[in-house]
């Protein structure tokens, strides 16, 4: 599917591409009346797969758990940490199976490695980085995806954490980032630009949209750092008890948290979430 590239963010997101793709969040579409418009209603599952084959907790067994969770649960939003680029286009065959009458579609970004200036590799040698799945009603859906690299990174680790985004229509923003494992002070430096700078630039440039962002953030509520500290007060958040944690906009709700088990194939489990977004509730303007 080709891209198209756009630089109009480039001061605000530092290293940040603007690229066209496709991507629409499934669900029920808002049906209207003289007095109310009923939710979209989404279900969307963050995993860190730990798969680059380089990590301890790297099994080989992740990717096949995580299609047989898909196959299971059928989310229509899936965000994916740790995972090398070949990795979101078999998960995305088997979404595109579960949701047989759509069309299914996916986007990656590569983490990037200081040293040589190019991607973090898997073993295998295919980038590794962050990915996202969901599905459009037809080939042609408009759609955008943002990608990037965070400005605050940890010198000591040669890994340069990223962060990926797409915007379909004005309906959903839904994003996914891997932040900083090696000093939880970059961490929150990374979360709190990404919330605070980053996503409000996104929504002041293409319009605003009700915001998920999903995925392993190195922070946890009650910990020093504490993930809270990098949470816009009107936003809602759930996490899995660690580290992997959904934070939405004021006019998502979110609810029906369930953790699903993993099998010992990755060291994170699956995270799954149901998003009401409420479409009789006008967003806010741009900050």
């Amino acid at each position: 599917m080709a891209d198209r590239s756009h630089r109009f963010l480039r001061r605000a997101l530092a290293v940040c591409y603007l690229i066209a793709a496709a991507c629409l969040p499934a669900g029920p579409s808002p049906t209207s009346s003289a007095d109310t418009v009923e939710p979209t209603i989404l279900r969307a599952l963050q995993m860190n797969l730990c798969n680059s084959g380089r990590a301890s907790c790297y099994t080989g067994q992740s990717l096949a758990r995580a299609a047989e969770v898909i196959s299971a649960e059928a989310p229509d939003l899936v965000t994916l940490n740790e995972i090398c680029q070949d990795d979101v286009t078999a998960l995305e065959r088997v979404f595109a199976t579960v949701h047989s009458g759509r069309t299914a579609v996916s986007a990656f970004q590569a983490a990037r490695d200081r040293p040589s200036g190019g991607d973090t590799r898997c073993r295998n040698g295919q980038p590794y980085g962050v990915g996202l799945l969901t599905h459009v009603q037809t080939p042609d859906t408009p759609h955008a995806v943002y990608r990037g690299i965070h400005p605050t990174q940890d010198l000591a680790d040669p890994e340069e954490r990223p962060w990926l985004c797409v915007n379909v229509d004005s309906v959903l923003l839904a994003c996914t980032t891997h932040l900083a494992a090696t000093s939880y002070r970059v961490a929150l430096a990374q979360c709190g630009h990404l919330l605070n700078t980053i996503l409000p630039t996104i929504r002041r440039h293409g319009g605003y949209a009700p915001t998920v962002l999903s995925g392993d953030l190195n922070l946890r509520d009650g910990g020093y750092p504490d993930v809270r500290s990098c949470t816009p007060p009107d936003h809602q958040r759930i996490d899995d008890g660690a580290l992997q944690h959904i934070i939405a906009t004021f006019d998502i709700r979110l609810c029906c948290r369930k953790s699903l088990v993993m099998r010992g194939a990755t060291d994170h489990p699956g995270l799954l979430a149901t998003l009401s977004i409420d479409g009789s509730r006008p967003g806010r303007p741009p900050t």
